[in-house]
């Protein structure tokens, strides 16, 4: 396993073990983050731990502090908890996000979903899913063929939309983690994001799901395995949306 995976794997152990302490100091709202949002202890400490883990391959650029050392040619992309509402709110759907950036080329990224111990990971020569209680072992990612659902994250924001793909039997959830939401990709229907984008959130999981089809702008991104499915929902968003 790549070193800097090995780091990252370790950064997640340790925080995994902090979030099931559920000490009340996880839950105290700080000042508002580099990102807009109010951080919680958990993103903070959860950011502490990933820097020490993962400052030595890079500079770290995060969610909560922007950049933590130096842009370089190096650069390490971190949401230290993505969907922090998610863990505070005890809704089993939040993780950490990590992505390795040389020369403005992805090459390495971890998402780990920490409520349930999922991590995926890609690297120039790999690409699998294994999990927090067995890092070792590494499984195939296989797309699911049998899968009912989309995943729509910021839906509330685009209730035009919403009746748009609903009227095309479109179905989704929306349960507020981009980063996981784009890992899971090959498992879901689609995964749909309209709204800004920031490079801590998307970074690792569209390296993650690079395979299958895929649109991003600056307005919106569409992950889907089934490229009728793909094109059904880009004409609908292109064309009946924008």
């Amino acid at each position: 396993m790549a070193d800097f995976i090995h780091a990252a794997i370790s950064a997640c152990l340790e925080v995994d073990a902090l979030v099931k302490k559920e000490n009340d100091t996880l839950f105290t709202l700080h000042d508002q983050g580099f990102g807009g949002d109010i951080s919680n202890g958990v993103d903070l400490y959860a950011e502490a731990i990933c820097f020490n883990y993962l400052s030595p391959f890079g500079s770290v650029f995060s969610e909560e502090s922007g950049w933590m050392s130096s842009e370089s040619a190096i650069n390490i992309m971190l949401d230290p908890i993505d969907g922090s509402d998610n863990f505070v709110s005890k809704f089993p759907y939040y993780g950490i996000s990590i992505a390795r950036v040389i020369n403005g080329k992805t090459t390495e990224a971890l998402v780990c979903n920490l409520s349930n111990g999922d991590i995926f990971v890609r690297t120039s020569n790999e690409y699998f899913r294994t999990t927090l209680k067995n890092p070792a072992q590494k499984d195939e990612v296989i797309t699911n063929l049998y899968t009912k659902i989309g995943l729509f994250e910021k839906a509330l924001e685009h209730p035009e939309l919403i009746k748009k793909l609903m009227l095309h039997k479109l179905k989704f959830r929306s349960p507020g983690a981009l980063a996981l939401s784009l890992a899971y990709a090959p498992y879901v229907k689609y995964v749909l994001f309209l709204g800004t984008m920031r490079p801590y959130d998307i970074q690792a999981g569209l390296y993650l799901s690079e395979h299958l089809h895929v649109f991003q702008d600056d307005r919106y991104i569409l992950i889907c395995a089934d490229k009728e499915i793909f094109e059904q929902i880009r004409l609908i968003v292109e064309k009946e949306y924008f």
